[in-house]
Parts: C-alpha cells; sequence; structure tokens
C-alpha cells in the first residue's frame, strides 16, 4: 500500500453556532490542511498520483476558503464550519478529482487543535 501527503494553509474567519463559548463570535485562523490519498498501484511512472496535480487540486478548493467568512459559503449556510466538518468538506472535494484514493484530510486550527476525517 502506498500513501502520499501534502499539506497547505490558508486563512478565514468563522462563527460557530449553538456554541457556548468564545468560539460563538467571529474569529479567525490559520489553518493548515493535511491531504493524505492511498492506494496499491502505482502508474507507469511510478507514481500513486503525481504531487503536482494533488497540490494543485487542493490549492483550488483552499482558494474558495482563503480569506473568506466560511459562514457566508454555501455548504457551511446550514453546516457548522467547524474544523470536523470542513475536514469532511475538503475530502468529499478531492474525492470528485481523485475518487477512492483518498483516504483522510486532517484541519488543523491551531498548532496543536487538529480534526480529521476519513470513510
Amino acid at each position: 500500500m502506498y500513501r502520499v501527503k501534502t499539506f497547505m494553509y490558508f486563512s478565514s474567519a468563522h462563527n460557530l453556532r449553538n456554541y457556548n463559548g468564545n468560539c460563538e463570535n467571529l474569529h479567525g485562523h490559520n489553518w493548515k490542511v493535511e491531504a493524505i490519498l492511498q492506494g496499491d498501484k502505482l502508474d507507469n511512472v511510478g507514481m500513486l498520483v503525481d504531487f503536482k496535480i494533488l497540490k494543485k487540486t487542493l490549492k483550488n478548493i483552499l482558494d474558495e476558503l482563503d480569506h473568506k467568512y466560511l459562514n457566508d459559503i454555501d455548504y457551511f449556510r446550514n453546516v457548522n464550519p467547524t474544523s470536523e466538518n470542513m475536514a469532511q468538506y475538503i475530502f468529499n472535494r478531492l474525492k470528485k478529482d481523485f475518487g477512492e484514493l483518498v483516504f483522510k484530510v486532517i484541519v488543523w486550527e491551531s498548532e496543536n487543535a487538529a480534526a480529521e476525517y476519513f470513510e
């Protein structure tokens, strides 16, 4: 089995609905997102996925979130923009391009707090 991983950063603001605490107020994060793909077959070059393609795809997804108020993004109008829900959102977006190769997405909201989503 092979796994490849890349990570990128973006910045955005959000507030958590129905939360009793400071995070209910508008605040921001410098997010780190790790995308991990897994598979058992390599292509004829010897790659699971070309890092260039994985990075470009992840960047395109994160560009839609970067410097935005997450609560205003269509998906997060009805889904609370928690780190957990963001990990699932990014995972599902990656699946559109990489299908079953998508293994896990990890969203870090700080250097010591992260949420993971995998199926």
